[in-house]
């Protein structure tokens, strides 16, 4: 399988970023995973990795984190301006089944590709590659 070359994890749980990014490089889905523990460091992040040709092609997001939150992330993503920014997909990986999350994030003017609830799982991870970037994990 062809891989993507950069995955952005945004958590603000330490324990949850090592394990999705274990997952992720097992699965060796990316060239380069990124964490940033809060939506302040991920569109740091993004803003240098972007002048680099690094940008990230698929972003994992948590919703409550201090700092930054992930919708407040989302707002300001939205006044970046990067090439590629269309084609990046964006997912709430989160623990929340607040009803009143699910439907801000509907009502945001950035439409997101997906809402899970962690952890992440190699499932999801195939599902995820297979609906987005039409490739499939090696079994």
């Amino acid at each position: 399988m062809e891989k993507i070359k950069c995955i952005l994890l945004v958590d603000d749980d330490p324990t949850t970023n090592f394990v999705n990014e274990t997952l992720l490089e097992d699965l060796q889905v990316s060239e380069q995973v990124l964490i940033a523990y809060n939506g302040k460091e991920a569109l740091k992040l993004i803003q240098n990795e972007c002048e680099s040709d690094l940008c990230p092609e698929l972003i994992l997001l948590d919703i409550n984190m201090p700092v930054m939150n992930g919708f407040e992330f989302l707002k300001a993503y939205q006044r970046l301006e990067f090439a590629h920014k269309q084609s990046v997909v964006i997912v709430m990986l989160t623990t929340s089944l607040n009803p009143g999350d699910i439907k801000q994030i509907d009502e945001l003017p950035l439409k997101i590709k997906g809402f899970l609830n962690k952890p992440l799982t190699e499932q999801m991870v195939r599902n995820l590659f297979q609906k987005h970037f039409h490739r499939d994990l090696p079994i």
